[in-house]
């Protein structure tokens, strides 16, 4: 799961991945947004990478 530091709701994404079954991992973006992380260039190409790794485990 990816979140910003700055979403409205970060207590949602602690729950959900604490409640997640199997693989599972938390990465936070720093000073984004939830809608940020759709398509802001500064954030986008840093994730991409860490959703790869994840996703060819």
């Amino acid at each position: 799961m990816i979140a910003g530091t700055r979403a409205a709701t970060p207590y949602l994404t602690s729950e959900a991945i604490e409640k997640a079954q199997g693989p599972k991992e938390l990465f936070w973006i720093d000073g984004a947004t939830h809608v940020d992380l759709y398509d802001k260039d500064e954030y986008v190409p840093g994730v991409i990478p860490k959703l790869a790794r994840f996703f060819a485990a």
